[in-house]
């Protein structure tokens, strides 16, 4: 052997030999004689202990004519040693060696396979730890048997013990009735195509509770692709669902949260938006208001001015007029420059009404008698192809109003209506009552007639409907309209805590409302007959000595003289310190008649210092602006300029009643 180039080491003895095996060997040589006699038990006891890959081979040496179909001695050893091989004595090196070196080839196939046992056991430690690592069961279903072969891992997914039986019908019955049709039908679809079974499923475990399972497989063939078996390995997912469910409910909630704190951004955005409209809206109305008070207060003071001037041309042209006699010629003249004069008067009772210090007399008034009253008078000033309709209801509270100026107002409106519809229309005037809740712009909370006009005519658009109510903007063509009959009304609305509302669209019409707010006075007719307080009796008018005040020089002159034509004695006075002084040098008046606007100390503040002198002295103050100052509160007449001697003298005769 060693000339052969196999290694070799000899045993004396059977024990040493025994030792000396192990897995490194490759063959061992035996006389046969060696184990004739000796106790072959520790060497059977070695063999059996072989791995499972190795079968060491033995080749035994016997004498010529020895071989084990006529030695017994010898098949003993083949069934003690298993893989065996006879060599009779004497032989041939050559022999020998040709059966050693096949014993040292069939090692070596021994060796290989050991290697391969041993990747094979590798690969299978792997596995199993990648499937106990990644939680996942092994299973084997034969599709011939049904038989499931499952581990330790995949029975505890379906709810199982390690050591409890678990069989195909086991696991269907673990499977949610709802889910097992589906579960069925998969397995089929992979047995029938061949496609990976891939399926999530609920599971019931023994305890009721539901889990689920994730199962994937695939399909096992032979060599004749005939399919044999499912191998596969599944997972329990119900903690990954759970999360995922969880994780889906803090999405939705996220996003729930994410749209409402968009929705409250939106909202905010919306709001400062809002916010900054309103105050852009604001500033605008600000500097409407600012440029209409300024308007306002230019007009009032010219009207007020004008008035002054057309108080001592009215004034005059009226005593002239009585000294003319029959003179044809200068009563047309002087007729002639009073219409004119009485037109100026009410051009600036409209300027006044526009600045909201027109001269108003307010009282109840009902409106439904108000608009009964004036329906002739619209239709002949609308004219014949123009058709007004009226809704009056049954029942109106009174109104807080100047009557004489809601006619006019009115007239106003519906002259309007009628010039905007220059091919005829129809008008539709109603009268309704409403209730404001709440403060809204300048009207106030309450109750209100509203007095509506609306026409079919052809309307206006946002930018003339903004205009509308500036004095002397007019759709009109030039020299027909002042541009102050809705500068007047909204003036009126405005003195009497009302509102003027337009409303209009090119082509549809405009619609005014004028809010009147209802009455809080009772009247005498409402009252019961031993309520109402007898008037006092009439006195005769005889001449007074009256006090006129007044700074203008013309209107002082010409009142003086309207005075003294209805036969009073008159004492002048051009300010309140000289009517004082008057008063002082021990003068009996019994009247005084002054201007309120003078310089130094106005009407007012004089009737304060009269009445200190002479508490009971009738005082009647003239005065071209609507309203006297907050906090006078004498009991004083009051005149609005111009006025005409005929007024001069019914406001002296009321105040003689008193005398």
């Amino acid at each position: 052997m060693k000339e052969a180039g196999i290694n070799s080491k000899a045993a004396t003895d059977i024990s040493s030999f025994v030792g000396s095996l192990g897995d490194g060997i490759a063959f061992a040589v035996v006389t046969e004689e060696a184990f004739r006699s000796a106790d072959l038990r520790a060497i059977s006891t070695w063999i059996e202990a072989q791995p499972s890959w190795s079968d060491l081979p033995f080749i035994i040496l016997t004498n010529r004519g020895g071989g084990p179909e006529r030695n017994p001695a010898a098949a003993r050893l083949s069934e003690v040693l298993g893989n065996v091989s006879f060599v009779e004595r004497p032989f041939h090196a050559t022999t020998f060696i040709s059966v050693a070196r096949s014993a040292m080839r069939g090692r070596r196939r021994q060796f290989d396979a050991r290697a391969r046992i041993e990747d094979l056991d590798e690969g299978e430690r792997r596995l199993q730890t990648a499937l106990s690592a990644g939680r996942l069961g092994a299973w084997e279903l034969d599709l011939a048997s049904l038989e499931l072969t499952t581990s330790n891992t995949c029975k505890a997914i379906f709810g199982r013990a390690p050591d409890e039986p678990f069989s195909y019908e086991d696991l269907l019955s673990t499977v949610h009735p709802e889910d097992k049709q589906r579960m069925q039908t998969a397995v089929q679809a992979t047995v029938e195509t061949g496609v990976d079974y891939a399926i999530e499923y609920r599971t019931l475990w023994k305890d009721g509770s539901v889990h689920w399972a994730e199962i994937r497989a695939q399909l096992y063939r032979d060599r004749s692709c005939k399919a044999i078996k499912l191998v596969g390995v599944s997972a329990d997912i119900t903690a990954r669902l759970d999360a995922e469910e969880q994780q889906r409910r803090l999405n939705e909630i996220l996003e729930q949260r994410v749209a409402e704190r968009t929705r409250e951004l939106e909202q905010a955005h919306a709001v400062v938006l809002e916010e900054v409209s309103q105050r852009e809206r604001a500033e605008q109305q600000l500097r409407q208001s600012q440029k209409m008070e300024a308007i306002g207060q230019l007009t009032g003071g010219v009207a007020h001015d004008f008035n002054n001037l057309l108080m001592a041309v009215l004034g005059n042209l009226e005593l002239l007029r009585k000294h003319v006699g029959d003179d044809a010629k200068a009563i047309r003249l002087i007729d002639g420059a009073q219409q004119g004069a009485k037109r100026g008067a009410s051009l600036t009772q409209r300027l006044l009404a526009f600045s909201r210090r027109q001269d108003l007399r307010i009282d109840p008034v009902d409106m439904r008698a108000l608009l009964s009253g004036m329906e002739d008078l619209l239709r002949r000033s609308v004219g014949s192809t123009i058709v007004i309709e009226t809704n009056i209801p049954d029942s109106l509270p009174l109104v807080s109003a100047d009557a004489n100026q809601v006619e006019l107002a009115l007239l106003n409106l519906a002259v309007n209506a009628r010039d905007a519809m220059p091919d005829g229309g129809a008008i539709h005037i109603e009268l309704q009552e409403a209730e404001q809740t709440a403060q809204l712009g300048e009207l106030a909370a309450g109750r209100y007639v509203i007095l509506s006009v609306a026409d079919q005519g052809l309307g206006m658009d946002k930018e003339t409907l903004q205009k509308a109510i500036e004095p002397f903007f007019s759709t009109k063509e030039l020299g027909k309209g002042t541009g102050l009959g809705l500068s007047m009304i909204h003036g009126l609305a405005s003195q009497l805590n009302g509102e003027l509302k337009l409303t209009s669209e090119v082509g549809k019409g405009t619609t005014a409302e004028l809010w009147i707010p209802v009455s809080t006075t009772v009247v005498a007719a409402d009252l019961p007959p031993n309520e109402i307080a007898a008037a006092p009796p009439t006195k005769l008018l005889g001449p007074k000595r009256i006090l006129l005040v007044d700074d203008d020089m013309l209107i002082a002159m010409s009142s003086a003289d309207m005075l003294i034509d209805l036969g009073h004695e008159v004492v002048e006075a051009h300010s309140g310190s000289e009517a004082l002084e008057c008063f002082g040098d021990g003068s009996d008046f019994d009247l005084v008649i002054t201007d309120y606007s003078m310089p130094g100390m106005n009407g007012g503040e004089l009737a304060r210092r009269v009445r200190e002198i002479s508490p009971g002295m009738p005082i009647l103050i003239a005065s071209g602006y609507a309203e006297l100052p907050a906090g006078l509160d004498l009991n004083v007449a009051r005149l609005g300029k111009p006025y005409t001697q005929e007024q001069l003298q019914l406001e002296i005769g009321r105040l003689s009643r008193t005398l």
